[in-house]
């Protein structure tokens, strides 16, 4: 059963599904267009509807993903397991040399910094859950390395996703987190992907679909545009402040299942913000709801 799970994953890694890209809905863009529009920050915008439906605006920029980016981790991750017959449940050993200091971490506030062992199914949790920093650096070491995820994200059809630096070596050099990036639409088309394919081919990627659904950081982002019924599994990023005092960026991505039966995915990305962090993340919000508002009311 492995086996042809494996195959079954191979076959979808190559011939990804193809999705619409001019469909785009006039009423919905030109709202997207306006609420932006003399905002002092970039933002970018991508809605890829069930039916393959795509609505962009600045789409095609490049932007910093920060913490984003360990959403194609875990799928590279899940990919890595599959193909060596590791189990999410399997232990791990993690050298103390792992756990660093002075980055966010909830798994070392827990187990301190000290030689341990868990699972990958926890280290997943702690990364795509709880954006630790620490738990992401430790799966890329599992894998082999960025450049595993990024070729594996790369041959799964998705070129534009660049995976280049861990968190540590972002959080010794904020201007790398410029290098760690993705257009709106490629981003989305990952999601959209992962939400219509992936996770009915394995049950790693229904776990990881479960994690997003219990995300615990950024509720004031893509959350904001849900309403009693809906479900959103996303994932956030967080930037620092850069030399020109401007937020890196702020963003999330992920998938919204309303509870009229429609879904959709999303992406935001705001970078070089020069508003504070929780009026930029209000941005976010703000976005989301006006695309849900467009969701419940013209597909209804």
């Amino acid at each position: 059963m492995k086996f042809i799970q494996f195959l079954i994953l191979i076959l979808l890694w190559i011939y990804p599904t193809l999705m619409k890209s001019e469909d785009f809905d006039y009423n919905l863009t030109i709202q997207l267009e306006d609420f932006i529009k003399n905002k002092k920050a970039r933002i970018g915008i991508a809605v890829i509807s069930q039916g393959g439906d795509t609505i962009s605006v600045n789409g095609d920029e490049r932007f910093p993903m920060l913490s984003v980016y360990k959403f194609p981790q875990a799928l590279a991750v899940a990919h890595y397991c599959i193909l060596n017959s590791i189990s999410f449940q399997d232990s791990i050993p993690i050298s103390k040399l792992l756990i660093k200091e002075g980055t966010y971490s909830p798994l070392r506030d827990k187990y301190g910094i000290t030689d341990i062992k868990l699972s990958i199914s926890e280290l997943l949790s702690y990364s795509l859950q709880l954006s630790d920093n620490n738990a992401c650096d430790i799966l890329f070491d599992l894998i082999g390395g960025v450049n595993y995820a990024e070729i594996m994200i790369s041959e799964m059809g998705f070129q534009g996703i660049k995976i280049k630096n861990t968190e540590d070596e972002l959080h010794d050099n904020y201007k790398l987190c410029y290098e760690n990036s993705s257009t709106p639409l490629e981003m989305c088309k990952l999601v959209s992907y992962f939400t219509n394919e992936l996770t009915q081919v394995a049950p790693e990627f229904h776990f990881i679909g479960e994690l997003l659904e219990t995300c615990q950081t950024g509720l004031d982002r893509l959350s904001k545009g849900i309403k009693a019924g809906d479900i959103i599994g996303h994932k956030t990023g967080t930037g620092d402040i850069n030399s020109e005092g401007k937020i890196i960026a702020i963003n999330d991505v992920g998938y919204i299942k309303l509870c009229n039966g429609i879904g959709y995915s999303i992406v935001v990305f705001i970078s070089d913000s020069e508003y504070d962090m929780t009026t930029t993340s209000g941005f976010i919000g703000e976005i989301s709801q006006i695309i849900s508002f467009y969701f419940h009311t013209v597909t209804d």
